[in-house]
Order: structure tokens, then sequence, then C-alpha cells
């Protein structure tokens, strides 16, 4: 079994030759020193040292040890905690952190490309750190001046963990039916109780506290999710005394076994609250709008390592005899020469290069968003954000999951069995499919919040955007681009206002209009690769196996209108 290794030449390819990063990061004042090429290339190339060298050895023993539990305490399978401690006191995770707060102050997409390749390398081990950087803004855009000086040095840094405690046992994703209570008490502070379950690192050994951030209702909160509000609870409090909130168990699942996946209580723990009462799920968006980036990248770089371990398992294995030229000194080929295989592979490659493009384009939109001196666009930015995030959260993690399978046919019934690792693949992708809002819901928040809700203009508009950046390439890429812009704008012009009863009837195929967004997009991204070069292979994939699927999406949803 090989370990993942990132190539940090092929990112920087996407970002400095495809995407043009430092040209569009020099127009951020608060970013602009940071625009420099060079020094984009050296973070990633000790980005994938660090992860090549340190985080994906210890994959394996995450999988087959696991995290284990024993009261109330969780200790975490060997190796973690050592390579934790050197991620953290390299600087790993404050890469993107304000250095006002111990960070770095460096562009949010070379964090998103170290975390796609942590992920890649080591999903259990990733899920620790892995929404660290979201509660650092939580705290630092809504704690108060107190929470913000004892907990912010410390989770910029990462010298301090952090969790996200929405889900309870009655409620899955509707949080509106949440019942963790929380009473004020005459200090200002809370006494938080109640119980939340699928809680990623609740407990571990890691670092010396853990920060909870807990959704819970005030004693005369309205029903419903705006009546939730945001509280921090910390495992340990500034004198050393430990917090009532309890590890009562950690969940037995189909993957993530590095990853101990907690049923946690909270027996009147003293917290905080984090921002204005009735206002918890504003606060908590900050955190989940950017974990559901950091998950659709997740799919990219869990794609990519089944892609890593089956195209090698293709070069050496040799099975029968391939149509065409013959070796004729060898009694087969290797399967890497039958054409099945090449298009297993090549399809996967196709999705890869498309989501990098998309993903990290996303990611300095995220940038450009927060800190371009002009408003107009920096709304563009927002709304590229707002829109595209669940479209690539949705349609990369399936294609993680489906992709890695398709990886594991590669294999034979040697992928069936653990030796070679490519079924571990299988087991941890599938739950990205599942957590910050399963994909049924990205489809239904896409097509009835994002785009019924303004009769399609923003998408619209970005349409345009795509249009004008695709005029001025030439060739067979650029031609079926704006072939899926045009089609997936006529789509959107097609579809009736979010509160005519024709509405109801594009609730079934919500996927659908997803998925054909995700194919037009594609296309846009591939004329940008091949534009710099791109790989030609993955470019005929995508034009032959992928590109099809827009056409019956479309006619998904045309039917469900008609």
């Amino acid at each position: 079994m090989n370990d993942y290794r990132p190539v940090a030449a092929d990112a920087a390819t996407l970002l400095l030759d495809v995407l043009q990063a430092p040209q569009i990061l020099a127009e951020l004042p608060a970013l602009a020193e940071h625009a420099d090429a060079d020094l984009m290339r050296e973070v990633l190339e000790q980005a994938g040292k660090f992860v090549g060298e340190v985080v994906a050895p210890l994959n394996r023993a995450g999988d087959e040890i696991g995290a284990r539990w024993a009261n109330g305490n969780v200790t975490m399978p060997p190796g973690f905690r050592d390579a934790y401690q050197a991620f953290w006191q390299a600087g790993w995770p404050a890469l993107s952190a304000d250095p006002a707060d111990g960070g770095q102050g460096l562009p949010a997409v070379l964090e998103m490309i170290l975390y796609e390749w942590l992920s890649a390398a080591n999903h259990g081990w990733t899920m620790a750190p892995g929404i660290l950087h979201g509660a650092y803004e939580c705290v630092k855009h809504h704690g108060s001046e107190e929470l913000r000086a004892q907990y912010l040095p410390k989770l910029a840094t990462g010298e301090w963990l952090s969790t996200m405690c929405l889900t309870e046992p009655h409620a899955g994703s509707d949080l509106g039916l949440a019942r963790t209570k929380a009473v004020p008490q005459a200090d200002g502070s809370y006494r938080i109780s109640g119980t939340k379950i699928f809680i990623s690192g609740g407990d571990h050994d890691l670092t010396d506290n853990i920060v909870h951030l807990v959704l819970a209702r005030l004693p005369d909160s309205p029903p419903g999710p705006k009546g939730l509000s945001l509280f921090l609870v910390p495992k340990f409090y500034p004198d050393g005394s430990r917090s009532a909130a309890v590890c009562e168990r950690i969940e037995e699942k189909m993957g993530l076994h590095g990853s101990p996946t907690c049923v946690m209580r909270f027996d009147e723990a003293t917290g905080w609250i984090v921002g204005e009462p009735g206002k918890g799920l504003n606060a908590m968006f900050l955190m989940m709008n950017a974990a559901r980036l950091h998950v659709a990248l997740q799919g990219v770089g869990l794609l990519d390592a089944a892609w890593q371990k089956a195209s090698a398992y293709a070069q050496d294995r040799r099975q029968m005899r391939a149509p065409g030229p013959r070796d004729a000194s060898q009694p087969a080929d290797p399967i890497i020469q039958h054409p099945a295989v090449q298009r297993l592979l090549d399809t996967q490659r196709a999705w890869i290069d498309a989501g990098r493009v998309l993903a990290y384009r996303t990611a300095l939109e995220l940038d450009v968003g927060r800190h371009h001196p002009d408003a107009a666009r920096r709304e563009r930015a927002q709304q590229w954000c707002a829109l595209f995030t669940p479209v690539l959260k949705a349609s990369w993690t399936d294609q993680a999951f489906h992709g890695a399978s398709d990886c594991l046919q590669v294999f034979g019934g040697h992928g069936y069995v653990r030796e070679w690792g490519i079924e571990q693949v299988v087991r941890d992708s599938r739950v990205a499919m599942i957590y910050e809002g399963t994909n049924e819901i990205q489809a239904q928040d896409l097509l009835f919040r994002k785009v019924l809700s303004d009769r399609g203009v923003g998408l619209l508009r970005l349409l345009d955007e795509l249009q004008a950046d695709l005029a001025p390439l030439s060739g067979d890429a650029a031609a079926r681009a704006l072939e899926g812009v045009a089609r997936l704008r006529g789509l959107v012009q097609s579809l009736p206002e979010a509160q005519a009863p024709a509405a109801q009837a594009l609730y079934p195929v919500a996927g659908d209009f997803l998925r054909a967004t995700t194919i037009a997009l594609m296309a846009w991204a591939w004329a940008r690769l091949q534009a710099s070069g791109g790989d030609a292979r993955s470019a005929t994939a995508f034009a032959r196996w992928v590109w099809p699927e827009l056409d019956w999406r479309c006619r998904m949803v045309e039917q469900a209108l008609a």
C-alpha cells in the first residue's frame, strides 16, 4: 500500500497559471504583500512535504487501531498526538489567521490546499483540526472581548482544538428541534445541559484543551431555529478545573476510525454566550460555510488518493492482452493499457483537476469577499461562494465515494481486501456525503434558497462573468463551456417563481439541477485548464464521459416543469 503524496507543482500550476492568483491577491490590500508566486510555491512545497512525511504514514494505523474510549476519555491512535503537536508548532493551523492573533495572514486558498492534502493523506487525523479555522473566525467575529482574549490566540495557532456541537439524538439536520438548555447565571455565565451526538473530536489527547461551541436554548427562547443561541464551553477552565462536558462514548463507524465521533453530555456545564441571544445560527454559519468548502476539498483529495493508488497499481499489474500493439516478451499487458481501465482512471482525473480549479477559485473568492476595496466586487465574490459552495460540497463528495469505488474496481479482487488500502478510501469517503448538510440538503439550498429566491438573478450574473471570461479562449473546450453556460442560463430562465405552485414540482429534481450546474462549471474549468496546457487525456475523458450528463440532467428538470 502506497502512502498519499501531494504534488505541490500541480497545485502551483493551477494557482499561478490557470487562476492567476497573484494578480487577484494583489488587488487586496490585506494580502497584497503575499501575492508572490515564489512564496506560494514555497508554502505548497513545505506543506506537501509535511503531509507526505509526517501525516500520511499514520493513516493505516489510524484505521486499524482507531481511537479508543475509556472512562470518559479518548486516546488517539499511535503517533497522532506527536504529529499534531508538530503540526501546530510548525505554524500550519495559523496559515490564514490574523497576525494580531498569532496567525500568518496568508491567503485562504493556501490553507484550503493544505487541508485537501491532509484529508487525502489521513482523513481520520485531519478531522480534528478540520473545523479549527471556522471556530477561530466564529469567536473572532462574535465573541466578547473577554472570550477573544482568552481563546483566540490558542485557536489561531492551533494549540487548542475545537468542536461544533449541533446535532442531537432526535434532531439530525433539523437544528430547530434542538433542546439543549442554557440557563443564565448571576455572573454572566450560563449553565449548559443536554446531549449532542456525532461530535467529531469531542474528546481526544491531541491538545491540552478543547473549545466546544454549543447550540442551546435560553429559557424564554421561541421554538425553532430562531430560538438558538451559541455558547463556548471549554474542556478545561483557566483555573485548570475540568468542565462538565462529558464524552459518553464514541461511535463505531463504517470508516474514519482514527477520528473519535463522540456523544457529548453537558451536565450544567459552565459556558459563555457567543454573539447575541437567538442569533446562534448566524454565528455558527461562519463555521459551517467554511467547513463546507473544506468538505468539498476533502472530496477532491480523497478522490485523488484513490486515483493515485489505482493508477500506480494499473501501471504494474499485468492481466490478459489489451487491444493494439503488444509486448511479445511478456505474457500479458499492464491493465493501464485496457480501455475500460483507462476510462475509469481518466474520468476520475477529469473530476479531480476540474474540482481543484473550481474549489481554489472559490477559496480565492473568499478572500476577495473579505478584503477587496470595491464593495461591488466583494458582493460578487460573496455571491460566487454562496452559490457554488453547495455545488462543490455535494458533487465532489459524491464523486469521491463513487469514483473511489471505480478505482477499487481497477484492483479487481485485490481491491476488496485491506492489503492495498483502497477499500479504506471508499469507507472513509462515504461520510462526506452526509455531514455539514447532506448532499440532498445542499441541492435544495442551491435551488430554493439561492436561485429561486431571486429568480436566478445572482446565478445569471455569474454566468455572464463566466461567458466573458471564456470570450478570449478558442478551441473545442471553450466552445463546449460556452454551450454549457447557455444551456444552464436557459434552464434558470425557465424556472418559476419560488412561491408558484410549479415550484413544488422541483423538489425531487433539485439534485439534477445541482448536477447540471456542476457539469457546466466543469466545462468552464476545463476550458481554462486547456488554455494553460492541461492534461489532454483527462480533457478527452471529460468531453466523452462526463459532459453528456449535462443534457439529461437538464431534461430531468425540464420534465418536472412540463
